[in-house]
């Protein structure tokens, strides 16, 4: 064997690896898709009656709540009119002024305050659980009457008891996590969507 083939031989078992351990968070987080059906049949009422979502995470759990407020604000697989959702992160002469002024705890929590309603939806998504500024969104979302869901890595954690309801991935690797999350995305762009009466194609 030379030295080459043994290289990828090792790189194709770390991928098949990798594979195995989404195929088996993906298994065990099907126990978790009521609580997402429960979610979207919610979320479409508040959007259908003119409500709002917002989403808030960071680094690559701030990607996913773009990608999911993306996916209401245009279109998920089928036609429908746009909803009304905003990734917190993506307005950067908040989040930075913010973060200057008042502190990076509070980038999220002063947009929730600014821009939240009560009846409105928080979605905040962290891997970990733990994330400071994500955990501020929450508490101020329940202060101002709003509802609040945690999709994180494995619970407990300190997102997930912030949060009115929460569904976590049990699954060692961020990159597992992440993965089940834009899953669980999905999901819950497709429970709205049938809530509405989407026509799928």
């Amino acid at each position: 064997m030379t030295a080459q083939t043994g290289t990828e031989t090792r790189a194709g078992a770390g991928h098949d690896r990798r594979l195995e351990s989404l195929a088996d968070a993906a298994l065990r987080f099907r126990d978790q898709v009521p609580t997402i059906e429960a979610w979207g049949r919610r979320l479409a009422r508040v959007l259908d009656s003119g409500g709002r979502l917002l989403a808030c995470g960071n680094g690559g759990s701030a990607a996913e709540a773009q990608h999911l407020t993306a996916e209401l604000v245009g279109r998920f697989e089928d036609e429908r009119l746009p909803l009304s959702a905003i990734p917190l992160h993506a307005d950067t002469s908040s989040v930075t002024a913010i973060g200057n002024d008042y502190g990076a705890v509070s980038v999220f929590e002063r947009q929730v305050r600014a821009h939240g309603r009560p009846g409105d939806v928080l979605v905040c998504l962290s891997t970990s659980g733990r994330s400071a500024n994500v955990i501020a969104a929450a508490h101020r979302a329940g202060s101002l009457g709003m509802t609040s869901w945690a999709i994180t890595g494995p619970g407990p954690n300190p997102l997930a008891e912030a949060c009115d309801d929460a569904v976590t991935v049990r699954a060692a690797a961020v990159s597992t996590v992440q993965e089940i999350h834009l899953a669980a995305i999905h999901l819950l762009c497709g429970a709205v969507d049938d809530a509405l009466g989407v026509r799928h194609a």
